[in-house]
Formats: C-alpha cells, structure tokens, sequence
C-alpha cells in the first residue's frame, strides 16, 4: 500500500478527538493505535537547528552566494543526516520533544526583496530564478532519494513575505497579480512540482485581503488546482489566531481553526486547533473536513517510515554528527560563501611582508556572529581572531582589541561612551595591517520577538553600520595604517568605507558558520581564491528605497532597480584570478528551449573557481527593463585551463508576464550575456571581468 492508503486505513481506526489531536505541532500519542507521540516543529536552514550539537553552516544567503545547487544539494544531505541521528537518538531516550523530530521547516524561499528585512538572511536572494534552483537542491537533499523520506522538508513562507517584520501579524500585502507570477510565486512552484516539497507553511500576513493560511487563491486555486499539490499545509506558529486578532476576519478562537481547516490548513502550528472540537459542536466544521486534514498528516509520518519495522536511516548514530566530514564541507561553503567586494592590491597577504597584524572589531572575536538565526550549537567554532592565529601560527604577531560594542555606545557600564576607541588606535598604530571586523549578528536583525524565539531582532532602520561602528571605522582609518574591512551581517550593509582611502578591501563574510574564521583567514592570505557573488543588491546608505510596505518591485531587485550606480550589483564578486567568456552557439532544443554554449577560460597564473553566470534580455513588452539570470555554473578551474559549459533554457525562460498574470511566449530577438557578474557597467567598473554577448533570434 502506498503512504497514504496506509495513512487513510489508520485514520479510519479514530475517533474524532483523536483526529483532532493530530492536527497540532505537538501531536499527542495514541497509544491505543500505537501512535506515539510527535513534535512536528523541527528548523534545519543551514544544519540541524535548536536541538544541541550539529554542523553549522553558513547561513543560508551565504550558501546563496555559492550559485551552486549541487554544493546545496550536498548541505542539504549533511542536514537530513544529523537531524536522522539525532532523532534515533533522542527517540531512544524517549525525548519527542520540539525540534526532535524529521520534519524540517525548510528552506526559506521568499524573495529578499527590500535589505531592511530582517529575515531576509534566511532566504536564497532576491531573485527568483536562483532561488527556485537553490530551493530544489537544498528540499531534495533534505528529503532524499529512497523510497522513504530522509527527512521531510516544509517550504516557507507562501506567499509574498517579506517584512516588514513589526507589521507581520496583521498586515496586509497587496500584490499584483504581474508580481506574483514573476516573482514571488516561482521558487514555491519549483518546489512543489519539481523538488516534491512534502509541506508548504502559510506566512502571518495576509495576501491581497486574505490571511495566508487560509486563504482561497494560494491554498485553493494555486497550490491544490493548478500545481496539483498533495502534501501538507502547515500554519506558521500562532498565525490562525491572527485572524480574529489582527487580520479580523473572524470573531474567535474557534470561527478561526475552522475556517483554516476549510481551506486546507492541515497542521497548526500553536494552540489553535484546540479548539477544533467547539468549532465542530458549534458547526462550523465537518468530520470529513477533519478527517482528510488527518490523512494528509499521516501520510508524512508513513512516508517517513516512523511506521515501519526499518528503514534504511535507523543506524545513523552518533558518528553521523558533528563529524569531520561535515566540519570539512562547512569549512569549504564558509570558503565559497565569502564575497571579495574590493581589492586594492592589498589582497592576498604575504606572511613575510607582515609582521604585526591588528585585529579589531566587534565581531572579531564573536562566535555569535558566525551563527546567523536558526543555528544548532557547533562544537568547533573558530571565530576570526582565532582563524588567524592559528593560520599566521609565531611568524606574525597578532594584536587585538573589540573596539566597540557591537550596537551600544559602550563596552563597558561604568566607563564613558567610546570606551575601546583609543585601544583599537594604539593597536592599529603598531601594526602593518588592519584587519577590522564589523557588521550585526542576529540579535540586531532577523525575525521579531515571538512565542517561538528567543528575543528581539527584527528589521534594519537603515543600510548603516552602527553609530559606534562608525566611529571605530573612522578612528581606525585615521591612523593611515591600511585596512580590510570585514564585513559580517545578512544582507546589505554599506560601511562607508569609500571616505578612507586606506580602506583598500572589503569582504561580505555574511553569517559565515562554525568554520567562518578559518575561512577568512585564509582567504585573507591567498590559501583560497574569492569565488563568492552576492544574491542580492547592495545598496548604498543613502539610496532612496521605496517604503517597506510597497510589494510591487518597481525599482526593486537588479531586475527593476532604476539608479545605475549601487553599491555592489547583484552577481558581483572579485576574484584574485581573472577569466574569459566567449559565447559559442545557441541553438533551438527539441522542447521549444534554447542550448546555450560558453567557453570559459582561466586567464590568470593561479588555480581558482569562478561562477559563470548567463543573463537574457528580450524585446518586447511586459518585461523586466533589465537583463535576468536564466542560468548558472560553478567551476573550478587550473591556471590557463579552459572549459565548455552548455546552459539549457526552457522554453518558460523566454515567456513575459502581462499585468493580469497570464503568461505568453516571446518570440523575436534576444541577447545572451555570459561573465562572472552582470553585463552592467558598474560591475566592470568596480573591477569584474568582461562579459561575452551574443545577439539571437527564435
């Protein structure tokens, strides 16, 4: 029998409150039908979260920053196999609490559409082409191959989430019907219909007038008809309460579980579903409307095999966690996470040409800064200050000093403002290279304080570092002496660091992981070559951002964005090896697609990896006013080596959406772009390579 026969034969065995009780993230056992117990609430974005000891890697824009689904894919692995063992582990401890069990609430695939968002961190960028392709790696490796599910993934949060985070438990987004299509929607079809997500979580806010878990458009029309989804639909936590609290669609408790078991909310995550029995009393629901939010939950735990005498992921144990293994493939994402954003030919440094090195910074010696939110507990972490020790090793001397606190206008109560200031000038005058590390962590941005964690992060005011940071950065580069910038945080930050001349690089480190200092450091001394690029904007400080609340993506995302000269562009990363493109062919596939071919070459005398981006622009109408990523490769390659890349182009790609949603096939001309950055000028400007074209027509 399949998993949900099985699943409809057992479902049939109970009574009504035993169906209900099955419908809440803590399902409580039935012992009578030999159901033990079950906490569905479970987080794995970059490893097996909030549950102890695991991998932790870097968060997930910084995984985006890879361009490479099948390095995801292999995360994603690491994931399932840690949160495997650790449920065999807790399960024989007789320990089902939350965060136990194998369904992982994962990955985040809404679209960072404006940098203030605080959880933007959690996502795979601003657009939707690289976050559908990152989306379907990471849910296949969570899931896995065999015949039972390694882990079950949830995809979150449908649809159109993306802050404001203060806002989110009433606040309605009014998208068009244009950006829905184009935008926002994708990477969930992705993931429904290619990956097999095996649940879909509804966000807080509500969607054109309707709240997202129960809503008639998503859940009804778009999830269940038209891309035919089967699996669960879960509440995000205590958001059915929303109703009648803040959306006001409904006037209690009981008027809200039912009208999101109606429309298809399986799970509730909260207490909510409680109160599913007055609504049934009441009449507001039926049992059949119960029983099949029955089936569909039981079908997960039957495809997760919870009900079969074995499965092929009963053994994982202790030597599947926290191993060496994994800590080598966070060591190599930390590596191909971190994004060179400037290089003033200070980069790499030379062991010999530096004899005293500052290291100075907030975050430079901050373990809670490699996090990034939704973390497990690394036993290995190796902040920045102690990656260098241990790569420099006796031959340079190290000095360091916090030289502020990350926020606060202090370190210390007592003392006055300022009061590491002077210690990081000494410190930085004494020594050859500054290494100065700044940005947030996850107390300063990412989701707002909730029943479900732990404090108060939320949004960003504005793309500026800190007051006291700022400070530090401007006495620091008054010293003259030169300095790297090291920049940690979730997504885009401008340091200002263009007013000191001195500042002669930038690194955008993100949330980098347990391994991130090991990384940098020996990024910072030529060990790896930079081969990260960003997922997303950079804007600069001062850039007029449209108001948070606006969904549409007028000048939004490198797609739409109108000013020519941002920060850092979409794409975009330096290297310390160079590489040429040239576009071959493109011709017609069989399925109305088109096969794109680019040879890529490494022009310089070092070893490096390089990510080739292809971008298509076409003529007509209805489209977005600039070129858009329709294909990606990560490759490594040997000093002169060169090699052929073929990009398949579906025939999806080269189709435009009108206002009203419908999309149609463009026909005509085209124009490819092949680099290792967008075409535009700033990205030749701030130093990437020179991108090949080729002009088409289909």
């Amino acid at each position: 029998m399949t998993a949900r026969q099985r699943a409809q034969e057992l479902v049939e065995r109970m009574n009504l409150p035993q169906m209900m009780s099955q419908l809440r993230h803590d399902a409580p056992a039935i012992e009578s039908l030999g159901i033990p117990a079950y906490n569905w609430w479970n987080e794995g974005l970059h490893g097996s979260a909030r549950s102890g000891t695991a991998t932790v890697f870097p968060q997930a824009i910084g995984l985006a920053s890879l361009f490479d689904p099948d390095f995801l894919y292999a995360v994603a692995s690491v994931v399932s196999t840690e949160q495997r063992a650790k449920y065999n582990l807790f399960t024989h401890e007789n320990d089902r609490d939350i965060y136990k069990g194998l369904t992982v609430w994962s990955p985040n695939v809404n679209i960072f559409r404006d940098p203030r968002w605080g959880r933007g961190q959690e996502t795979f960028g601003e657009d939707p082409y690289l976050t559908a392709r990152l989306a379907v790696a990471f849910i296949r490796g969570l899931q896995g191959e065999g015949p039972v599910l390694k882990t079950a993934s949830c995809v979150k949060h449908f649809a159109a989430h993306s802050g404001p985070e203060p806002l989110r438990h009433g606040f309605n987004a009014v998208v068009g019907k244009k950006d829905l299509e184009e935008t926002y929607l994708p990477a969930f079809a992705s993931a429904v219909k290619e990956a097999k997500a095996d649940a879909v979580m509804g966000a807080y806010s509500a969607l054109n007038d309707e709240p997202c878990c129960a809503s008639s458009f998503l859940m009804e029309e778009t999830l269940r008809l038209r891309w035919g989804f089967e699996g669960m639909y879960i509440s995000d936590c205590w958001a059915i309460r929303d109703f009648h609290l803040n959306h006001k669609v409904t006037k209690n408790e009981e008027e809200s579980a039912a009208l999101a078991l109606k429309r298809g909310c399986d799970l509730a995550c909260g207490c909510e579903y409680q109160s599913l029995e007055k609504a049934f009393q009441k009449g507001l629901i039926t049992r059949e409307q119960i029983k099949k939010a029955a089936i569909r939950v039981m079908t997960t735990r039957f495809k997760l095999g919870q009900f079969d005498q074995g499965t092929a992921y009963d053994t994982l144990g202790l030597e599947s966690l926290d191993s060496d293994e994994h800590a080598a493939l966070a060591f190599e994402a930390s590596c191909r996470s971190l994004v060179l954003l400037k290089n003033d030919a200070l980069l790499p440094l030379k062991k010999e040409a530096v004899s005293c090195l500052a290291v100075i910074g907030p975050n430079a010696d901050s373990r809670q800064a490699l996090w990034g939110n939704y973390h497990g507990t690394s036993s290995r972490y190796v902040t920045i200050l102690e990656g260098l020790r241990d790569y420099v090793g006796s031959s340079t001397r190290i000095l360091y000093s916090e030289g502020s606190n990350l926020t606060k206008n202090k370190v210390e109560r007592l003392a006055k403002d300022d009061d590491r200031l002077s210690e990081a000038v000494f410190m930085a005058k004494a020594s050859d290279v500054v290494v100065l590390c700044l940005g947030l962590n996850e107390t300063v941005e990412g989701e707002m304080h909730d029943d479900g964690n732990g404090g108060w992060a939320g949004d960003k005011d504005d793309l500026r570092l800190p007051l006291c940071q700022r400070k530090l950065l401007k006495a620091v580069a008054e010293t003259g002496k030169p300095i790297i910038v090291v920049l940690l945080s979730g997504g885009s930050l401008d340091p200002e660091i263009e007013q000191y001349a001195n500042v002669k690089a930038l690194i955008q480190a993100w949330y980098p992981g347990q391994e991130g200092g090991k990384a940098i450091a020996h990024l910072l001394y030529g060990a790896l070559c930079p081969s990260g690029k960003l997922p997303v904007t950079f804007y600069k400080a001062e850039a007029k951002l449209p108001p948070f609340t606006d969904y549409s993506l007028i000048r939004r995302t490198y797609r739409y964005c109108d000013d020519p000269d941002v920060l850092y562009p979409f794409g975009f990363g330096l290297s310390y090896a160079s590489f040429s493109f040239c576009l071959s062919a493109a011709q017609e596939t069989e399925q109305n697609g088109v096969a794109a071919t680019v040879l890529v070459r490494n022009t310089s005398a070092l070893d490096a990896r390089t990510v080739v981006q292809l971008y298509l622009a076409m003529e007509g109408k209805d489209l977005p006013p600039h070129p858009v990523l329709c294909g990606m490769k990560s490759v490594h390659l040997k000093a002169g080596e060169e090699t052929q890349i073929t990009f398949i182009l579906e025939e999806k790609q080269f189709t435009a959406v009108q206002e009203d949603g419908n999309r149609y096939a463009v026909r005509g001309g085209y124009t490819l772009y092949a680099g290792s950055s967008q075409m535009d000028a700033r990205s030749r400007m701030l130093g990437a390579d020179k991108p090949a074209t080729l002009c088409c027509i289909r």
